[in-house]
């Protein structure tokens, strides 16, 4: 492999990304889309759809809008035909789409831990299942779930987060595993703790943010733009060989006790 520009280049390619309307998902579709993808942003609020369409269109990006809920499994089937009958074949899907629920775990209520497994993880197999059919027939196509540092450690309070996420990692390895000779990769993206929306509240709680600060060997948040590289690298060619992997970025939070 002779290695240029264009071993990262996604020029022709068609993205989907789950819960892309904001935060990390948004972050990493603008990333695949100035790598040259073409982009079909989902997400279940179609007002806030349509205001992170426009905007990544007003980046010079060619975005398209595919609202559905990631946990209706005949809703995404529908939805997934109907993106393809007008854009093209799906090559790459980057399951980005969940919630959290925070709770010591004595007080966690059944319907919040079902809430958050539902849309964490049987949303994942949903979607990943319905795009890995068509994939299939293609033989090719690279999926990317996104996973999180609490696939692999926990935090008080995050016991239905953690578990989704755990369940995460280990469903991406059992995807790359029956969807490899099938010529599809899949692999995951583990943020570390990330400004967003989501977690405003914790990036102003002065005690939380000075702990991870403390914690966090690079003495800092990340940014989720600096998640989109990793995404762009796993969707290339340049991963061609990568499969069943779940690449951290966290600062080195998950490296250091």
């Amino acid at each position: 492999m002779t290695i240029d520009a264009q071993t990262f280049r996604l020029d022709g390619r068609l993205a989907l990304v789950t819960g892309s309307s904001a935060g990390i998902g948004l972050a990493l579709a603008r990333g695949l889309g100035q790598a040259g993808a073409v982009l079909a942003l989902n997400g279940r609020d179609t007002a806030k759809l349509q205001r992170a369409a426009a905007m990544l269109r007003a980046e010079g990006l060619v975005v398209h809008e595919c609202p559905f809920d990631t946990t209706d499994a005949a809703a995404v089937a529908a939805a997934v035909a109907r993106l393809e009958a007008s854009a093209g074949a799906i090559d790459i899907l980057v399951n980005n789409a969940g919630i959290t629920r925070r709770a010591p775990f004595p007080e966690l209520k059944a319907e919040d831990w079902h809430d958050v497994l539902h849309t964490n993880l049987d949303g994942l197999f949903i979607v990943g299942q319905a795009v890995a059919r068509r994939m299939i027939e293609r033989r090719r196509g690279s999926i990317i779930n996104i996973c999180s540092v609490q696939s692999d450690v926990g935090r008080p309070g995050l016991a239905a987060y953690a578990t989704s996420k755990g369940g995460a990692k280990m469903l991406t390895k059992a995807m790359a595993i029956d969807l490899a000779p099938h010529g599809i990769r899949v692999n995951a993206i583990g943020p570390g703790y990330f400004k967003t929306e989501l977690t405003a509240a914790l990036v102003a709680d002065e005690q939380f943010n000075a702990w991870l600060v403390g914690r966090t060997p690079q003495r800092r948040w990340g940014d989720v733009a600096e998640l989109a590289p990793a995404a762009v690298f796993l969707a290339s060619d340049a991963a061609s060989f990568v499969n069943g992997h779940v690449l951290y970025i966290d600062g080195g939070l998950t490296a250091t006790l």
